[in-house]
């Protein structure tokens, strides 16, 4: 299936003016809201699609995958069939789900895929994804200017870690709806264009990384919703007013609190996670002597998965095996 390859859509750091994610629109607010709700996966498995070949998808394999996608902003694939371990299948995979422009950050490798592994150099710099530390709740990209948005994410595993390396997630539209659920107020303060600042970083490629200032939670044109948020204390400026203060405090009980909405994953060898940008962290891991090393390939895209945008939430689909 030819999938679209244009520009991808941009985002708006003014507060949403219309729809489900205008606070001023209780009515869309509520239907998007009990639609969202309604039927969400109960648990982890109810996220996995299982499929034969990631580098051909059938047509009813990226059905599905899309369809779970679309109510959870996330999917995680089961291959039937062991893949090589190169970068083409993750390429090649995302890009059957519309995920082609890839975000080529200075730590990514020179194809866009990026082999998240130990590696010593990098993790000393205090760059924590190339290290065995845990990784604390945050969207990829966090730190990019608009114009260079994350918007979709995918990680396959190669190689899972002999103990620990789990990921936890959580739908940034559930994240939402249980911040405006408890004060509207909340999600003012975070779609303020100056809630969030990340402070230049000199080590950040040639010519450095300048600072970058932003709402946490994003619209894009066609009314989908993006969030872009970090739980790391270091190297982040929120803007001082008690409403933001609040919002942040709110947000970080959300995340920490037992939640039905929470998903642990731990991907296995040839396992993959594709997402529309939503909140994920790590455990710690170890690598254990004479197997190989924990490696996982990321790819992080300027697009969303094809298909899963707010507009097309009243779609369905069903999947026959393959």
């Amino acid at each position: 299936m030819n999938v679209s390859t244009s520009n991808p859509l941009p985002i708006s750091s003014d507060p949403p003016r219309r729809g489900p994610f205008d606070l001023e629109d209780v009515d869309a607010y509520r239907r998007w809201r009990d639609r969202k709700l309604s039927g969400y996966p109960a648990a982890t498995g109810d996220l996995v699609v299982e499929i034969c070949d990631p580098r051909a998808l059938s047509e009813q394999e990226r059905e599905r995958l899309v369809a779970v996608c679309r109510k959870t902003n996330m999917v995680v694939y089961a291959p039937r069939m062991a893949g090589a371990a190169d970068k083409a299948l993750p390429r090649r995979l995302g890009e059957q789900l519309g995920l082609v422009r890839l975000d080529h950050n200075m730590l990514a490798d020179e194809d866009g895929i990026t082999a998240l592994e130990q590696v010593p150099g990098k993790a000393s710099r205090g760059y924590i994804p190339y290290s065995n530390r845990r990784l604390l709740w945050h969207t990829d990209g966090y730190y990019n200017p608009p114009e260079r948005r994350i918007r979709g994410m995918l990680l396959h595993c190669v190689e899972p870690a002999a103990e620990g390396g789990e990921n936890q997630l959580m739908d940034h539209e559930i994240v939402y709806i249980l911040l405006r659920d408890r004060d509207p107020a909340h999600i003012r303060a975070l779609t303020a264009p100056d809630a969030m600042t990340i402070p230049a970083n000199a080590d950040d490629g040639a010519g450095g990384r300048a600072a970058c200032t932003g709402p946490v939670f994003l619209v894009d044109e066609d009314g989908s919703l993006a969030m872009r948020y970090t739980a790391r204390t270091r190297s982040i400026v929120w803007k001082d007013d008690d409403a933001t203060r609040g919002a942040v405090a709110a947000l970080e009980r959300v995340l920490a609190e037992p939640s039905p909405f929470r998903f642990t994953l731990r991907l296995q060898a040839g396992q993959g996670l594709v997402c529309n940008n939503v909140l994920h962290n790590r455990t710690g891991f170890e690598d254990a002597p004479g197997r190989p090393p924990r490696l996982v390939y990321r790819g992080r895209y300027l697009d969303r998965v094809a298909g899963t945008g707010v507009s097309h939430a009243h779609l369905h689909g069903r999947v026959a095996p393959c």
